[in-house]
């Protein structure tokens, strides 16, 4: 894959393609430290009712899995229920 910037790659919708679910859009990457690798991107999770009573669990979805980074979009390969990690009340559940 070519070069993105993190602030593009943000702005971009991530789609499954195996079953062409809209999972969100890109709000962080996880890094390996010291190496500065990218070894992850990290969608919200859909909003409970509303909005009112927080989000659901979010997808982590690692590198590898990431077919195509295009103009609007990023296609991965994964199952959405592979990738979900579980939401801390304090943040990120890593």
């Amino acid at each position: 894959m070519s070069c993105v910037k993190f602030t593009e790659l943000r702005c971009k919708e991530v789609i499954c393609v195996n079953d062409g679910q809209r999972l969100g859009f890109v709000s962080d990457v996880r890094v390996e430290v010291p190496e500065g690798c990218v070894v992850a991107i990290i969608v919200p999770g859909p909003c409970r009712f509303l909005g009112l009573f927080g989000r659901k669990d979010d997808f982590v979805i690692p590198w590898n899995c990431i077919r195509r980074i295009g103009p609007d979009i990023v296609l991965v390969d994964i199952k959405p229920c592979d990738c979900r990690v579980p939401r801390s009340k304090s943040g990120w559940a890593f």
